[in-house]
């Protein structure tokens, strides 16, 4: 592999504005990628889960890709989500999101159903073999039930388009040997643990509390990457009430709530079974994020 970043620095996994009916919201949705854009972001994930997507259907999937390649493709990495444990719908988003025109696609290791290990390498190469676009596979037991093995994982790095990683297993020793031994560029999926990650070899982060503290997280990538250890840990303490607060509940209504508090989206709305902030609860993530140096505007 060439590019030690094919996908970009700092990618956030972007929340899915949606109406009060539950009818996704494109316009703010544009305006919510050009702010994270302009905020620390170089890359956005889309339909990812906390874009919801387990409750969003292709049709609107692929509207909402099609206007974010339209609105912020020039801009960024458009990465597209082909999670599912269904193997012939996971390849059928592989293939929505390509038509569309985005960068590349995040290959989820299938959820509840707990395949072999040889049934996920054969999910997740019919997902890779959909596309011709980079493909970063996503590791994340807590939410799957299953992990990809070591045996696995070197399989599928062999797969040409097969680049990267996005590692949620919170084993940052276990990652320092697999960057190593697969090439492959590692997305630390853990926003608390990104420094750990980078200092194990990873290129970046696909980050929820990026909504919020994109600059923040980007500075202390670039301190990293700069040599500046003193300030790298500066920012990662500074960083880490601002994760607490995103992910003291579902970090997806956290997250949207957020970006109401903010200003940038109107709607807090989610989709069952996911709920929205109530006032109450928006009330403590507003003190949280105020005490986390977040500027909020309402």
């Amino acid at each position: 592999m060439n590019d030690p970043r094919p996908l970009g620095t700092v990618l956030t996994a972007m929340v899915t504005p949606m109406h009060a009916d539950g009818s996704i919201d494109i316009d703010s949705t544009i305006v919510l990628a050009n702010h994270l854009l302009d905020h620390g972001s170089d890359g956005l994930v889309i339909s990812g889960t906390t874009g919801e997507a387990p409750t969003t259907h292709a049709p609107e999937k692929l509207e909402l890709t099609r206007a974010l390649v339209e609105a912020v493709g020039h801009r960024a990495t458009l990465i597209a989500g082909a999670g599912s444990n269904d193997t012939a719908h996971a390849v059928m988003m592989a293939e929505q999101a390509t038509e569309a025109g985005v960068d590349g696609v995040l290959a989820l290791v299938p959820y509840y159903s707990k395949p072999s290990q040889k049934g996920i390498v054969a999910h997740l190469r019919a997902i890779a073999g959909a596309t011709d676009l980079p493909v970063m596979l996503y590791d994340i037991p807590g939410r799957t039930g299953i992990a990809l093995s070591d045996g696995s994982l070197d399989e599928l790095a062999e797969v040409a388009n097969v680049v990267a990683n996005k590692d949620a297993t919170a084993n940052v020793p276990a990652a320092k040997d697999r960057i190593a031994r697969t090439g492959l560029a590692w997305y630390s999926g853990d926003d608390p643990l990104t420094l750990e990650f980078l200092r194990a070899g990873a290129a970046g982060v696909v980050s929820v509390s990026a909504h919020v503290a994109g600059e923040r997280i980007a500075a202390m990538i670039a301190a990293h990457d700069a040599g500046d250890t003193a300030l790298a840990d500066t920012l990662h303490d500074e960083l880490l009430p601002v994760h607490d607060a995103i992910f003291n509940g579902p970090g997806a209504s956290n997250a949207k709530a957020a970006m109401q508090l903010l200003g940038v989206i109107p709607s807090r709305h989610m989709r069952l079974p996911l709920l929205p902030l109530d006032d109450e609860e928006l009330a403590a993530l507003a003190a949280a994020l105020r005490a986390a140096g977040v500027p909020l505007t309402t």
